[in-house]
């Protein structure tokens, strides 16, 4: 193999962020790959201050300061870095270009409520259709309304508002940027008129002055600052905007080909849909609680937001703060083992997106489900994988039903698919195969984009192509007891959410 073009990747989840290496090679009859190799991974926890919790962005970026220093130590040259993350938070600069405070977490307390509240000063159809998200709290719309309720002085001081992976990149080359599928996930985005949505802000009081026309996925910015390549002692290369929104730079790395596909993208949340050539806002879009997200190529997601992997986190989180510490892949064992079908809760339920007190909260739904009350370790983990299996059931019918089509399987990738039980449960519970793979896309999506900014792929195509030659695809085919995943469904759909 003889090594081309290298590319670093940062990928930062709700938990951890990693630093990765990607690095293009050609064999002698110019087949290309893509490895990967990790060269850093540091957490990334929430900090309470006060009634508020918030983002540690300095200790992030100290860590992505670390793994560029790694990547040179350790003999990489990559020409360009790119960054992908969570959606809707931000940071807020003052007209000096220093950051107004550590941003707001997305499950801080302060938009309890405010989707009632702006749903009743907008209407829902109409705040809908300048949209096409669903109606989540943490959407960066009602923060930014929160702030305005509260009389934030940030709001008056504020000069430009940068999210998540803009603010860093920002950090790093002092370049101040709007990377399009970023700002899809705001709710201040008209994707009817592919800009933001000045009159909604002008109604609630929020300062349009704040955001800047977003570039598209594989847009180079700029190089890395003098001040962080003396720091670092470094050479320096190129910031790309890549689909900066961690579900769209997996989204990007899901190896299909041409024909429409269904996705499931795993971790902390799951979110399960279909790409498009633009954005569906139907009525039936709305009533099926379905986002448009805003991908890579100039496509659109239509996908729904599912509470996902963070059930399961949150009770070994729970368990380990106890002194009883077990591994995941122990408690996928003993999940295995535990009766099937036994106990189901809705994995989206209100209860379930704070943190605390997770394993209770599902004893409690189901004690008020009349159904058995899960008490082992097992029957809890069970109970979380059937129950999102069947959520993934429901939420891929609903994605047929809007779209007319009807898909042969369920491509799923991202880090939740190390649970191999999960897949099986999953392809069990939808009656189709799952193809399992890669298990990093957001960082691979995020190394494609940069690929494509550097002129060594053409297009999402040819870069999906090279993700398909390059990483295995495990293939799970329904199993068994199709009479008892059907029961279950249908329990599942008593609990009556959309």
């Amino acid at each position: 193999m003889t090594t081309g073009t290298t590319v670093l990747a940062f990928d930062m989840g709700a938990s951890s962020g990693r630093a990765l290496i990607g690095q293009l090679q050609a064999d002698a009859n110019g087949d290309r790959k893509l490895e990967v190799s990790e060269i850093h991974r540091f957490p990334n926890h929430a900090i309470q201050v006060g009634n508020h919790l918030h983002w540690d962005i300095l200790r992030l970026l100290h860590e992505m300061k670390k793994g560029i220093r790694l990547a040179f130590q350790n003999g990489y040259e990559p020409s360009a870095f790119g960054i992908d993350t969570w959606g809707v938070d931000f940071g807020l600069l003052d007209a000096n270009g220093e950051l107004l405070g550590n941003p707001y977490h997305y499950r801080d307390s302060q938009t309890d409520g405010l989707i009632e509240e702006v749903s009743g000063l907008i209407g829902q159809e109409a705040l809908f259709k300048q949209s096409g998200l669903q109606f989540m709290p943490f959407n960066t719309l009602y923060q930014l309304y929160a702030m305005k309720k509260a009389a934030s002085p940030k709001l008056d001081v504020a000069q430009t508002l940068l999210l998540t992976p803009d603010l860093l990149t920002y950090l790093l080359t002092g370049i101040k940027s709007c990377e399009f599928t970023m700002a899809t996930t705001t709710q201040l985005f008209h994707p009817g008129t592919q800009s933001w949505n000045s009159e909604l802000m002008d109604k609630l009081g929020i300062p349009s002055r704040l955001f800047l026309t977003p570039v598209q996925p594989g847009t180079i910015i700029g190089p890395l600052s003098d001040t962080v390549v003396d720091e670092l002692g470094v050479s320096s290369m190129l910031a790309v905007a890549v689909g900066t929104h961690d579900t769209e730079s997996a989204i990007a790395a899901v190896p299909a080909g041409d024909e429409p596909f269904a996705f499931l993208v795993c971790g902390t949340w799951s979110l399960l849909g279909t790409e498009m050539d633009g954005p569906l806002l139907s009525d039936d879009t709305l009533k099926l609680d379905f986002s448009n997200e805003g991908g890579v190529g100039g496509t659109y997601q239509l996908l729904k937001n599912i509470m996902g992997l963070w059930l399961l986190q949150e009770c070994k989180r729970e368990w380990d703060e106890q002194g009883n510490e077990i591994g995941f892949p122990e408690l996928v064992r003993l999940a295995e083992q535990a009766e099937p079908f036994r106990s189901l809760v809705h994995p989206d339920d209100p209860r379930f997106f704070s943190p605390g007190g997770m394993a209770n909260k599902i004893r409690a739904i189901c004690e008020e489900t009349n159904q058995p009350v899960p008490t082992s370790e097992g029957e809890i983990v069970r109970c979380i994988l059937e129950s999102l299996a069947l959520r993934y059931r429901q939420a891929l019918e609903q994605a047929e039903r809007l779209t007319e089509r009807t898909y042969g399987g369920l491509h799923m990738v991202g880090g939740g698919i190390q649970n191999r039980l999960l897949c099986e449960f999953t392809a069990n519970a939808i009656g189709k195969p799952v193809w399992a793979g890669p298990i990093e896309a957001s960082a691979i999506g995020n190394m494609l984009m940069q690929l494509v900014a550097l002129g060594q792929c053409r297009d999402l195509r040819e870069a999906r192509k090279l993700v398909a030659a390059s990483f295995p695809i495990d293939v799970y085919e329904p199993s068994y007891d199709a009479a008892g995943w059907s029961s279950a469904y249908g329990t599942f759909l008593g609990f009556g959410r959309v």
